[in-house]
């Protein structure tokens, strides 16, 4: 019984959240300048077992990888540590659809036999920071994780690979 529960939670297909209405529609008074994190989805890719899935936790840190974990700043104290890239992606709309505005990735390892893992906080911050202005950066991610990665983008909505920058389709293809 438990297990049936467990497929059926797993099998939910979980969307990319894209943009809805300007919360300011026009007036330029309150709540402009406002961090709006509505348009960013966090993709986790588990390195070892070559698979990309959503998990909107991540938001807040609070995602299934993270949760129940303590993050330390210094790789070298969680040496035998599960690798994991946290990838934000920012979905924008232009004229002919939706598309991935920015994707930029951030490294954490978790060592569940000693709740212990690694992640810089400031890198991760700063990341989802450069997903929402636009940036692409995923040239230091291994190559297995790259191709995970694209794979998942392209499978999720074709249309929206399609109408991506040309630098996003480069960086995840390249040899």
């Amino acid at each position: 019984m438990a297990e049936e529960k467990e497929e059926k939670k797993e099998k939910k297909q979980i969307q990319f959240t894209i943009i809805k209405n300007d919360p300011t529609d026009g007036h330029r008074g309150f709540g402009t300048g406002v961090l709006n994190l509505e348009n960013v989805t966090p993709v986790f890719i588990d390195v070892e077992e070559r698979r990309a899935f959503i998990d909107m936790g991540g938001m807040h840190a609070r995602s299934q990888v993270e949760r129940g974990i303590k993050f330390l700043p210094n790789k070298e104290e969680v040496p035998n540590g599960k690798p994991y890239w946290l990838v934000w992606v920012t979905v924008e709309r232009k004229e002919e659809g939706p598309y991935y505005h920015g994707v930029t990735a951030c490294e954490l390892t978790v060592d569940r036999s000693i709740r212990r893992g690694y992640k810089s906080l400031p890198e991760h911050v700063n990341r989802m920071d450069k997903s929402l202005k636009g940036h692409i950066i995923v040239s230091h991610m291994d190559k297995e994780s790259k191709k995970v990665l694209a794979d998942f983008l392209k499978n999720h909505d074709p249309g929206m690979w399609e109408r991506s920058d040309e630098k996003l389709k480069k960086d995840l293809e390249e040899e």
